[in-house]
């Protein structure tokens, strides 16, 4: 057909199917949406997307194009019980060895031990021997290699079988409870004190001393970075560009992972979550005084006037309408909580205007009388190490994923992955938050970020997991005595994590600016994703939404996934042997419940090995 005539029967041909998309994102949008307020979010997102559709410029194109696999898409699927095909990669001794590893993992007695048992192992065998062991079976089980040569065939193998690689650089710091709060005590800044507004569990929570250097159990749990020098910090951002340069190097569209600890003094982030929490529950306060209390965080507004009106009667004669001038709330005569938030940023200028009430003394006291000039200059040049690494990623084509930690560092943690997503998200995602959707308050953290990005417009990156710390902050809590931040329990945590993921995959599908990766290795919510791709119409080609799981877990998920044409990766650590035990005596504590729950995984390996032994495949080698 000549090119004129085939192009405008193609044109044709995607008109028609636009058409019937519409009509079947709306038919399948109205199901499986128990909140109302998604219900009607996702409803009218259904709307502006049709708009768009019939607009001209890239963007049109773009969603014109993707309609032409709408019918496929509406019927993509993953079949997670073929343990033969999730199996392609692995030889038969390396079946043998996640069936032994994962059912020693699923053990009590070894997890709480671990540690012991290690150094014990080490005492008889020796370190050449023991070292060699756990190659043979823990460490060649979840980590890649020694260096960035060495972990390149395994990153080359996964990637020939559809999976590719979030690479972390593993090396922790292993200490005592007394080394661990000698550490961070030697370069004690005292925090502000907890008198202030909102004497609770967020503020008990937040409270510096000597908690921050916990236990031994939790300094491992927490994989918390201590040190008493900006050369440490240093130390660390070049092991991180190593790895990103590594990511490059191995894989292409890869993931590079980092921590905020290993990059800025603990007991900083520690002071300026702390301020970020009593400046956001000073606006919670004020909205209750005007009558906004119970609402959800973005629908609470606060009145210029009467905001004005109160802070005089507490004690200060801050111009807020002056401030505030260039922002939304001069022609509306209201702020929300993210144009609140936005006066953080401009501290240094407008510090008279940041006051929170002390209720012990009953009057107005400085936000940041306890955060001092050495403090503002640590933090600037926590955010220059971020920003150096985000430029060696974007350089070298990897995307820079930020884990979360504690919930009393993750405010700050957040805040500045924030900063450095609204520099280097404008194109596209090249910086990911992570959200523990663990907590309580997982969701109004979400869905305050995406408005976020949407008004300032950069690409919003998430990777959601459901949380790493679980233990370690429900006794923290019951320690302080402050309300557990941990939702009650695990199903209760599930609802949280796809109420969060459904919320941003609306946002993906509304926008395409949007990313986001689903760490997890729960089959049923991988399972809840794909239905919920399949009804908004999200093609696994399109590069949005991404699957993850930890090596050596969950190859029943991550290969049929990556076959059937997903984006899934591995987060693939490596370091020394020795210096990677820490690592892996924090990962058998944190996924205790998943390995005793990894019946299926087990059952399939065990499948797999007896059909390559009855069928003469036991000496199957991988080709690719």
């Amino acid at each position: 057909m000549p090119a004129p005539t085939w192009a405008n029967a193609v044109n044709h041909f995607r008109r028609l199917l636009s058409n019937r998309r519409l009509r079947s994102i709306v038919t399948s949008s109205s199901t499986n949406r128990p909140e109302k307020a998604d219900h009607a979010r996702t409803r009218s997102g259904v709307q502006r997307a049709s708009a768009r559709l019939q607009s001209p410029g890239e963007c049109g194109r773009a969603e014109r194009d993707r309609t032409i696999s709408s019918s496929a898409a509406n019927k993509f699927s993953v079949d997670f019980e073929r343990g033969q095909e999730a199996y392609r990669s692995k030889d038969s001794l390396e079946l043998l060895r996640s069936l032994v590893v994962l059912k020693l993992c699923s053990y009590d007695f070894l997890v709480d031990n671990n540690k012991e048992i290690m150094d014990l192992s080490k005492k008889i065998l020796g370190q050449k021997v023991f070292d060699q062991f756990m190659k043979m079976t823990f460490y060649g089980q979840f980590v890649a290699g020694e260096d960035h040569i060495s972990i390149k065939p395994l990153i080359q193998k996964n990637q020939a079988f559809g999976v590719g690689s979030v690479l972390d650089y593993s090396v922790e710091e292993d200490i005592s409870q007394n080394e661990a709060h000698q550490k961070e005590m030697d370069s004690f800044i005292s925090a502000a004190g907890n008198e202030s507004i909102g004497k609770d569990y967020r503020e008990k929570n937040y409270e510096a001393g000597k908690q921050l250097g916990d236990s031994q159990d939790e300094v491992i749990g927490a994989c918390t970075y201590f040190h008493a020098d900006e050369a440490k910090c240093d130390q660390h951002m070049e092991t991180f560009m190593k790895c990103i340069k590594s990511s490059s190097e191995s894989s292409m569209n890869g993931f590079s992972a980092i921590k905020m600890t290993a990059l800025g003094r603990p007991q900083l982030l520690l002071q300026f979550s702390e301020v970020l929490v009593k400046w956001q529950r000073f606006f919670t306060f004020l909205a209750s005084q005007q009558g906004r209390d119970g609402m959800e965080a973005l629908e609470q507004k606060l009145e210029l006037t009467q905001l004005q009106e109160l802070t005089i009667r507490l004690g200060t004669k801050a111009d807020f309408q002056d401030c505030l001038s260039g922002k939304k709330g001069e022609s509306t005569g209201c702020i929300d909580i993210l144009d609140w938030m936005s006066l953080i940023d401009d501290r240094v200028r407008i510090p008279d205007l940041l006051f929170v009430p002390n209720v012990k003394l009953g009057e107005l006291e400085p936000l940041l009388k306890n955060f001092t000039a050495e403090d503002e200059n640590q933090l600037k040049r926590t955010l220059q190490r971020l920003d150096v690494l985000a430029k060696c990623a974007l350089e070298n084509g990897v995307r820079l994923m930020v884990d979360a930690e504690q919930t009393y560092f993750q405010p700050a943690i957040s805040k500045l992955t924030l900063d450095l997503q609204r520099i280097y998200n404008r194109e596209k995602p090249i910086v990911f938050n992570t959200y523990q959707c663990y907590l309580k308050e997982a969701y109004k953290n979400i869905t305050m970020d995406i408005e976020l990005s949407k008004k300032e417009g950069w690409c919003f990156a998430a990777k959601l997991v459901r949380g790493a710390y679980m233990y370690q902050e429900r006794e923290r809590a019951k320690e302080l005595q402050y309300e557990d931040p941990i939702n009650p329990d695990y199903e209760s945590t599930s609802r949280m994590y796809h109420r969060c993921l459904r919320y941003v995959l609306d946002e993906i599908a509304l926008n395409r600016k949007a990313n986001v990766m689903v760490a997890s290795h729960n089959e049923d919510t991988i399972k809840h994703t794909l239905i919920r791709m399949n009804e908004l119409g999200l093609l696994p080609t399109e590069n949005k939404v991404f699957f993850g799981q930890l090596l050596g877990m969950c190859d029943q998920i991550s290969f049929p996934l990556g076959q059937a044409g997903f984006s899934v990766y591995k987060y693939v650590p490596y370091g020394p042997v020795s210096e990677v035990m820490p690592y892996l005596s924090r990962r058998a504590q944190e996924n205790r419940g998943f390995m005793k729950g990894a019946q299926k995984e087990r059952e399939l390996l065990w499948k797999e090995l007896k059909r390559r032994l009855l069928s003469g495949d036991l000496l199957y080698r991988p080709v690719y």
